[in-house]
Parts: C-alpha cells; sequence; structure tokens
C-alpha cells in the first residue's frame, strides 16, 4: 500500500461530527491559512454541515488537535479540503495520519480518485499516494466569486 501512516501515541481520530470543535476549526481556518483566510463563521458552519469531517483529538485532554474535511458522495467523487494541524501538534507525523485516515475511510466507498488542491504541502500529500493530474487540461472551473 502507498503511504502507510502512523498515528502518533496519545492521539486519536473520528468522523463523530459531535466531536467538532467548531469555533476552534473556524479560528483556525478564518486567521492561519491562505485559503479560508476570513472565512465566515456562518460559512465554515454550512460547511462542516454538507461534509465528512474527520478530527484528531488529543486522548489525554480531549482537545480537537486537527481537521481534515471531505466533499463526497461516498460513492463517486471526492474533494478533500480544510486540512489543518494545529501548531502545538506539528511535527509529529499527525496530519500524515489524518489524511491517511482519510484514504482509508473513503476506500471502501468506492471513488476512482480523492482531489485536492495545495499551494505548499504537496510532499506531505506525495507520501501517500496523491501525485500531480496526469492530464490536467481535462479539468476546468468555474469561480463564482
Amino acid at each position: 500500500m502507498t503511504g502507510t501512516a502512523h498515528l502518533p501515541e496519545g492521539y486519536e481520530i473520528s468522523t463523530d461530527p459531535a466531536r467538532i470543535d467548531a469555533g476552534r476549526v473556524h479560528h483556525w481556518l478564518s486567521t492561519d491559512t491562505y485559503w479560508a483566510l476570513g472565512r465566515t463563521r456562518d460559512k465554515q458552519d454550512a460547511a462542516i454541515e454538507g461534509s465528512l469531517n474527520f478530527g484528531a483529538y488529543d486522548t489525554a485532554s480531549g482537545e480537537q488537535v486537527a481537521y481534515a474535511r471531505v466533499v463526497t458522495d461516498r460513492a463517486t467523487f471526492a474533494w478533500l479540503c480544510d486540512v489543518y494541524v494545529d501548531p502545538s501538534a506539528r511535527g509529529k507525523g499527525l496530519g500524515t495520519a489524518l489524511v491517511a485516515a482519510v484514504r482509508e475511510e473513503l476506500r471502501p466507498c468506492g471513488p476512482k480518485r480523492v482531489m485536492l488542491a495545495t499551494h505548499d504541502a504537496h510532499g506531505v500529500y506525495a507520501k501517500l499516494g496523491f501525485r500531480p493530474l496526469d492530464r490536467p487540461d481535462h479539468y476546468m472551473a468555474l469561480g463564482l466569486e
């Protein structure tokens, strides 16, 4: 299997939507990312509500320390987005483990590919089997802003 990842000791990953700390996720994304800077809380809450969400948690405190969101129909399409690890938890392999958990959750659903966009984390995703598009000329985007 391409890119196995070990979950660091003292952490757990869950897809339980009740465990997501929406306020914390909003703060992280709206203040410390290039892709969601300034995103409103209402917009973030709507995104969480309409997505498959992954949280990584410190097992001792229960505090959420990382987040990833997948827009998917759980059959043919998946878009990985909003991957974020709190600065206090970085450098331990938690982000890689989180993305590996996303991959393993989606694998039995059968989508042919999981898409994502990144400006600066190609190496993290490449370790798990992501690669540049074979035919980027086949893809288009419609900007609505």
